[in-house]
């Protein structure tokens, strides 16, 4: 009776076009993948900064906590509700309000689609580097809010790096307008930071200025077999001076890559045999008057010449080209055909990476055997996305066992590796107890300091990241 009275009571302040409840509002409570579900008091869906406004008055008016949501597409359960909580949507505010080509800039909505935004770009001759599996179904306020990676770190950085401006719903509902196109300005503490990355638990952004780019009207991309992960790295070394800042994506990739391919596409036209210790999928791209093609070309030649690669295929055509991503990309959705998993997302110093993923494998094999390790990642900046699936056929609570030690695992060499729990997915409601585990005591104080200061009636995103002490 109680949430039916807080649910009416949203839907009298601010209208029934706005609220939904009941059964409609579940499927802004399951997460990504379908393994975990939930269930919001209401769903609240916006047109407007205004109207945001409004639902958070609404919300700290009936102390309900408030979880922001964009496309749903995170990995962590970071925009997955508690009970009693609502869920304040963002996909009503689609707009890109301004292009600004001289600028090479634009100013969006947080509900806006990023392949939308790339599109709008790329119409102006300009591009968005920001490159997701999910970017027909993310939105950017949820990329910026979770400081999303991608494959295109290497050379453009996390979103952080893409970001000029903000617009954000404080929790007491002022707007704070940060939405500067400016490339410099060093007036005082850059305020935007704390919302990066922040997963909605200090305010709501509801739009984002962005930087852009000329778009890269020449790519090449290459994928080349090697004989053990540690050449990835030797080659990255020598691809990121040979071909410096032009090299965009190079992504490492083990065998069982191609199987898990074909189980998801089945029609996939394998580039090359899968027999192959390791494989890199390189992409360099430029504009202008630079030849890409005969730098790739003057690359691999000399990378055969040195015999640092078994074998090796560049993509003649856009067609070839993304048949070579599909590999990468029909590898997650193979993986995720064979059932829950162990699914990581971590980073280690690039010098250190093949000899972790080599200490986690074997030790992950030694003792849970029939476990079948995926490791693969963005070499240019440490991330590894080192996956564990269980035996097949097990019961689900045998393959939760398998998940929890395996995880054991990885952490324990992580953390003796100096490397990070999160490299670009977050912390959401998934990793949190991992890392309040690892939060140094200043750093701990310093982020409960600044909740209480942003967000004293702790109603955005509770349980999301870490819980603060009370008082």
């Amino acid at each position: 009776m109680i949430a039916e009275t807080a649910a009416d009571r949203l839907t009298q302040m601010l209208g029934a076009d706005m609220v939904l409840t009941g059964p409609d509002t579940a499927p802004y409570c399951r997460d990504w993948f379908g393994d975990a579900q939930s269930a919001a008091l209401a769903v609240l869906r916006p047109r407007d900064t205004a109207q945001v406004q409004d639902c958070v008055r609404a919300a700290a008016a009936l102390d309900l906590g408030i979880v922001p949501q964009g496309g749903n597409t995170g990995l962590v359960l970071g925009a997955m509700p508690d009970a009693g909580q609502i869920v304040l949507s963002l996909e009503r505010m689609t707009r890109i309000r301004s292009l600004d080509a001289d600028n090479f800039s634009a100013v969006v909505e947080a509900g806006a689609i990023l392949h939308d935004l790339k599109q709008a770009a790329a119409a102006e001759g300009l591009f968005f580097p920001l490159t997701l599996g999910a970017q027909g179904s993310c939105r950017i306020g949820g990329n910026v809010s979770t400081n999303a990676g991608g494959v295109n770190v290497l050379r453009y950085g996390m979103t952080r790096e893409l970001v000029l401006g903000l617009e954000v719903v404080l929790p007491d509902g002022r707007v704070l307008d940060l939405l500067s196109g400016l490339r410099k300005d060093n007036r005082g503490i850059d305020l935007k930071q704390l919302f990066i990355g922040a997963e909605g638990t200090l305010g709501i952004i509801t739009a984002v200025a962005v930087k852009l780019t000329p778009a890269p009207d020449r790519v090449a991309t290459a994928l080349v077999a090697l004989p053990r992960l540690q050449d990835a790295i030797t080659l990255y070394r020598r691809a990121r001076r040979e071909c410096c800042d032009l090299m965009s994506a190079f992504e490492f990739m083990p065998p069982l890559a191609f199987t898990l391919a074909r189980e998801a596409r089945p029609d996939l036209t394998l580039p090359m045999p899968d027999t192959h210790p390791a494989y890199a999928l390189i992409e360099i791209s430029g504009s202008g008057l630079v030849d890409i093609d005969d730098l790739m070309a003057r690359f691999l030649e000399g990378v055969f010449a040195d015999g640092l690669a078994l074998d090796g295929v560049v993509a003649q055509s856009q067609a070839q080209a993304a048949a070579l991503w599909a590999v990468r990309e029909g590898m997650n959705e193979g993986q995720a055909r064979r059932g829950r998993h162990l699914r990581s997302d971590v980073s280690v110093p690039l010098s250190q990476l093949a000899e972790f993923v080599a200490e986690v494998e074997a030790t992950v094999t030694a003792q849970l055997p029939g476990c079948i390790c995926v490791s693969y990642g963005h070499v240019g900046d440490g991330n590894v996305h080192l996956n564990v699936l269980p035996d097949h056929g097990l019961g689900p609570d045998s393959v939760d066992d398998k998940i929890a030690r395996a995880k054991g695992i990885l952490h324990q060499v992580l953390d003796r590796f100096g490397g990070s729990i999160s490299a670009e997915h977050g912390i959401g409601r998934l990793k949190k107890a991992d890392f309040e585990a690892r939060l140094p005591a200043p750093q701990r104080s310093l982020l409960e300091a600044i909740k209480q200061a942003v967000d004293p009636g702790r109603i955005m995103n509770p349980g999301c990241q870490f819980d603060p002490v009370e008082g």
